[in-house]
């Protein structure tokens, strides 16, 4: 983005005085309910995501203009309907992902994706959760390869479908219930594997304890667990193994 910048004052597009203007606001922008990190992007490749539980539709509105405003992608998750529709008025082009309750605002020409991060959830009522996860690894660059409902429960779907996982890079697997699936699926991945566990499943599920349990205990090597739900933070993780894997590649080519 800087380095876009730069390059849009030395060929004449914009001004210094616009340059300047840009720059003032680096490395944040104090709106005074929030301090907008513009310069996440520079830091880690990607822009500052909105969380929009605990903010107002108003704020959401404000944070997600002054992103934008930036020319990069925008992404809010955890977004409502009516926090869409408050937004889409301001920015007609978000796109509203209902499965993973997101809003994506596309900024600069995506490049061709690259690598695979491979998304598995146990169940179908996972797939909110995976998906979060599937996108935020697309909006990052990934390939993504989705597969979905392949539980301990009918562990042969899952065998069915191996070949999808085995080419990836890094595997996320979502699972609620016991959260069994990510042990499973950690003692034969060659690759990474980033375990995410939810909160579905019956009373002794605890919202997801008993799952994040599960992961936190397996003797599966080579498997990383986050949070309850937190399928952004798993998209994000994969994303991140994967490009490194893309820069090793890279560096092997030169």
């Amino acid at each position: 983005m800087l380095h876009e910048l730069l390059e849009s004052v030395r060929t004449g597009r914009i001004s210094v005085e616009e340059a300047y203007e840009r720059l003032r606001i680096l490395p944040y922008e104090d709106i005074g309910f929030a301090r907008v990190d513009h310069q996440r992007y520079l830091r880690r490749g990607f822009p500052e995501v909105i969380y929009c539980p605990g903010k107002t539709t108003e704020q959401v509105v404000t944070i997600f203009g002054r992103l934008a405003a930036s020319g990069g992608t925008v992404l809010a998750t955890r977004a409502e309907e009516e926090v869409y529709k408050a937004v889409q008025a301001e920015h007609p082009a978000v796109e509203y992902h209902r499965d993973a309750k997101a809003l994506v605002l596309r900024g600069q020409p995506e490049k061709e994706p690259y690598g695979c991060v491979a998304v598995a959830s146990a169940g179908t009522a996972d797939i909110p959760v995976a998906e979060e996860a599937a996108l935020t690894a697309e909006l990052i660059g990934s390939r993504v390869e989705r597969l979905y409902d392949v539980g301990v429960a009918g562990i042969h779907r899952l065998f069915d479908n191996w070949d999808k996982l085995s080419k990836a890079r890094v595997i996320v697997v979502v699972a609620g219930m016991e959260g069994a699936l990510a042990s499973v699926i950690g003692g034969l991945a060659v690759c990474p594997v980033v375990a995410v566990p939810t909160s579905v499943g019956y009373g002794a599920n605890l919202g997801g304890i008993a799952p994040l349990l599960t992961m936190l205990n397996s003797c599966a090597s080579g498997m990383a667990v986050v949070n309850i739900d937190n399928g952004y933070g798993a998209g994000y993780m994969a994303a991140l193994i994967n490009r490194s894997g893309e820069e090793d590649i890279e560096g092997e080519r030169d």
